[in-house]
């Protein structure tokens, strides 16, 4: 059972999509405390009625940005995280939070990376015109949205689509994957090389042990 550290800024639908994982036994872990830069965050609340502990971390009371992960990184170990999940995490994640958990922090980006990093990418595939989008859970490096990707889903854009309309359609499928690649993750199945991730077998990670 891994213990899983979630980074939020906002409404936290893919936190509520681990937390339900969880509960029902798809992923071998719990959520044990979620981490906002925003005070009024609805993801805190999702997780307190999920029983989880909720904090609010006010960026604006520490000297530089690098201050701040580091503060993170320390609400994080005293907890004794395995694994932290941004989940509409509207910051980079920086040295100090790197260091303290290497090749151990998953994003969910709503593009089919390397297309379209950064924000609004829904908004970045509508103007470009692209007939697929879709989204990707990745390993978090220094850089905005450039990590070794795990899972990817498409889905199709459609002609008359709003930014609203692809936005749910892509939202549908992160619930879908996010939660598949924490249990990936809990079970010993990734294997990061270069670029790439394996995936292994449950009887190829058990020949690997």
């Amino acid at each position: 059972m891994i213990r899983i550290g979630v980074l939020i800024s906002g409404n936290g639908s893919n936190l509520q999509a681990i937390l339900d994982a969880c509960r029902e036994g798809r992923i071998p872990g719990e959520v044990v405390v979620v981490l906002s830069d925003k005070a009024d965050a609805f993801g805190l609340e999702r997780a307190r009625r999920a029983g989880v502990e909720a904090i609010h971390v006010d960026p604006a009371a520490y000297p530089t940005r690098t201050a701040f992960d580091a503060a993170l990184a320390e609400l994080l170990q005293a907890r004794e995280v395995d694994l932290v999940c941004l989940a509409g995490y509207m910051r980079l994640v920086r040295k100090p939070m790197l260091t303290a958990f290497p090749d151990r922090i998953l994003n969910i980006h709503p593009s089919l990376l390397p297309a379209f990093p950064g924000l609004d990418a829904q908004g970045q595939a509508l103007a470009y015109g692209v007939k697929v989008a879709g989204c990707t859970v990745h390993f978090v490096t220094a850089g905005m949205d450039e990590g070794p990707i795990i899972l990817q889903a498409a889905v199709p854009v459609l002609e008359d689509d709003t930014h609203e309309d692809l936005r749910a359609r892509i939202q549908a499928e992160e619930h879908r994957i996010y939660p598949e690649a924490v249990r990936l993750f809990a079970e010993g199945r990734l294997r990061i090389e270069g670029r790439r991730v394996r995936i292994l077998s449950p009887t190829a990670q058990e020949g690997d042990s």
